[in-house]
Formats: structure tokens, C-alpha cells, sequence
């Protein structure tokens, strides 16, 4: 499965009612993002059923980006109807994201 999305399908996702939408904010020169873009696979696959998760490169979409203030990377913003309910800055282990996936979930 293709987990970068751009602008379009970003809104459609936002908007998705009922379900958690997760948001990994990456660039391809940065090396903590190197680490976490596998788990965020993993996620993926894991929870597929039961949310989104989903990754934008931040070089490619610097409108998203700007417009969630995003200005370290990796972030990782989870979104419940359209509203984001939780931020992660910097490198986290699987454990810790999957906790707090099953939190909003």
C-alpha cells in the first residue's frame, strides 16, 4: 500500500468521520524519519481496519506542512473528526505510538 498522500487526498482523510487518522510528517534527507517510516508501515498493516495512517513528505507538500506548523521532523499529528487530538516531535518507539493509536482509537 502507497502511504504518501498529497493535498487531496489529505482532506479527504481529515474529514473521514469516526476514525483516527494518522499523519506522519517526513522528508527524505532526515535521518530520524529513515527510522520511523518502517514502523509507520507496520502501523499501517496493523491497523489498517481501524484507522488511517498515512505519511506526507513535507518537501512536497510544504502547504500542509505550514499550515499545521510543522516544524521539526519527523511529527507525527493523529486527527479525530478533523480535529487533531495528539502530536508526537521526533523519534518515539512502536510501543509508544501504538499507545497512543489505541488511546483515540
Amino acid at each position: 500500500m502507497e502511504l504518501d498522500i498529497k493535498n487531496t487526498e489529505f482532506e479527504e482523510f481529515l474529514n473521514e468521520k469516526d476514525k483516527l487518522f494518522v499523519v506522519d510528517f517526513y522528508a527524505d534527507w532526515c535521518g530520524p524519519c529513515k527510522l520511523i517510516g518502517p514502523i509507520i508501515s507496520e502501523l499501517s498493516e496493523q491497523y489498517e481496519d481501524k484507522a488511517i495512517i498515512r505519511k506526507i513528505n513535507v518537501d512536497n507538500d510544504k502547504e500542509i506542512a505550514t499550515r499545521f506548523g510543522i516544524r521539526s521532523i519527523p511529527t507525527i499529528l493523529f486527527f479525530k473528526n478533523g480535529e487533531i487530538v495528539e502530536k508526537q516531535v521526533g523519534q518515539v518507539y512502536k510501543s509508544q505510538l501504538e499507545e497512543m493509536i489505541e488511546t483515540h482509537l
